[in-house]
């Protein structure tokens, strides 16, 4: 058989591609890593092509042996591709037919690329959405931890980078998980929307063979087959999709991880970073920096602009199937091998980060961040919150000028301001009072993020426990 027959387009040509062409066709060796994709799919249509008669059953028993034994085989890396290889499709054919012979070429009949490239990407975003679920988890557990270490530990709250309100430090941490879980919901509904196979579309009509999808697509763990083939095979909207999820999490991660920067600052001076898990400087002895922030930091840039790059490549693609698509596949491994080089790092640094409690609470009533318990003293005890704001806002500059904190306010410099800012008001200008009285069901109140917490942890359990009840092909 020549060389150009044994590509699983080249009947119609005389000659084989030019040297140029092949390189730039051939897929990167790190697309080979979804064969375990392909073969779900092809023993699928292995039995599709049994129920139409395509296939004996002794026949179809061999070519699905030998596609388990293949994928055994590219698991325990006992096989690899060639240069020959084209594509995924291209290395598992050739394994086919070296292992079956003329059988191994029947699995081709009622299938294309198309369809069979579109199923491998969607079986694979479907089990790697488990794998990026279960590695988020850990980071959501470490920051859960240290929340729970710290319901009572009295810190600062920021606006615009200045100091607001006073908080317990807890709340803030809950504040980054609560980010993250949404990403979490988000790949759940992604996988929602996608659960459906496009196996059988072929390479844009539909097959003229198999006609019983719905088998094929319960036998990988879909819902059931694409409504249109066209669409089926031309759209990779789950792939921007899965991008956008991934770069938002990264989003997230950045900002958790430009707070790890203000944090272990001499200026801030926060938190303190295990040695495992900070570097130093080849020039001055004293650093210790925060790197696996600042690396963070800067992949999530990468992920904005693969996320990018994809949208840019899917904007102006007439239907159906073009090769462009094939971009697909670099954007996704890309994306998901820099999530993962993040994830693991930045929860081991929360996870063993030392919080330095009194620190916080020093902090904590610094620039005047007690000054809304007076304004809202006020309006509860009649006084429009118009004039509260305006009486705060005088007693501010008073104890500025004064070089005093407001809870240092005497009885005579309060009346002095206002009248109506009498004795009592010093009973809410305290750290815990503020914190207190802001028990609702979203507040800052130690009791209040405490059960928060374990509203979160019961989430975080419903969510690891959809990642491992997935049944389908796992790679």
């Amino acid at each position: 058989m020549s060389d150009n027959n044994d590509r699983l387009w080249g009947a119609r040509f005389k000659s084989g591609p030019a040297e140029a062409m092949a390189n730039l066709s051939r897929s990167p060796s790190a697309y080979f890593r979804l064969t375990p994709y392909d073969v779900a799919g092809s023993k699928a249509h292995a039995n599709g092509l049994h129920r139409v008669g395509l296939l004996n059953a002794e026949e179809a028993g061999k070519i699905i042996a030998a596609l388990q034994g293949i994928d055994e085989d590219f698991a325990a890396n006992r096989i690899e591709p060639v240069a020959a290889d084209e594509d995924v499709h291209t290395f598992i054919e050739r394994l086919l037919t070296e292992r079956l012979g003329a059988l191994g070429g029947k699995l081709r009949a009622g299938r294309s690329r198309n369809d069979q490239s579109a199923n491998d990407m969607r079986l694979f975003l479907r089990d790697q959405a488990r794998v990026l679920v279960i590695a988020l988890l850990d980071l959501q557990r470490a920051l859960v931890a240290q929340a729970e270490q710290h319901t009572h530990t009295i810190a600062p709250g920021f606006t615009h980078l200045q100091q607001a309100q006073p908080i317990v430090f807890a709340h803030h941490l809950m504040a980054h998980a609560q980010a993250m879980h949404r990403d979490i919901q988000r790949v759940q509904d992604f996988d929602r929307r996608f659960n459906l196979s496009p196996l059988g579309a072929a390479a844009m009509a539909g097959s003229a063979i198999i006609k019983d999808l719905h088998s094929s697509a319960a036998e990988m763990g879909y819902a059931g087959p694409c409504e249109n083939s066209i669409d089926a095979v031309a759209s990779r909207d789950h792939v921007a999709e899965f991008l956008f999820i991934v770069s938002m999490l990264g989003v997230n991660v950045s900002r958790l991880a430009e707070e790890f920067c203000l944090w272990t600052s001499r200026q801030f001076n926060w938190v303190s970073l295990d040695d495992g898990y900070a570097t130093g400087s080849s020039i001055m002895p004293q650093k210790k920096n925060p790197d696996i922030a600042e690396l963070a930091r800067g992949k999530s840039g990468r992920l904005i602009g693969t996320l990018t790059g994809i949208l840019s490549v899917l904007k102006a693609q007439p239907l159906s199937y073009n090769r462009d698509l094939s971009e697909d596949k670099h954007a996704v491994i890309d994306s998901l091998d820099t999530i993962h080089l993040v994830l693991p790092a930045f929860a081991g640094m929360v996870n063993t980060m030392t919080v330095r409690k009194e620190e916080l609470l020093r902090q904590a009533p610094m620039g005047f961040t007690l000054a809304t318990e007076v304004a809202d003293w006020l309006s509860v005890r009649g006084t429009p919150f118009k004039e509260a704001h305006e009486i705060t806002g005088k007693l501010v500059q008073a104890c500025e000028e004064a070089g005093i904190g407001l809870e240092e306010a005497t009885p005579a410099f309060l009346a002095n301001v206002d009248a109506r800012l009498t004795e009592d008001v010093r009973h809410a200008l305290t750290l815990e009072a503020a914190l207190a009285i802001r028990s609702g069901w979203n507040g800052t109140a130690p009791a209040q993020v405490t059960a928060q917490i374990e509203r979160f942890k019961a989430q975080l359990s419903a969510q690891r426990q959809w990642a491992l009840d997935y049944t389908g092909p796992r790679g």
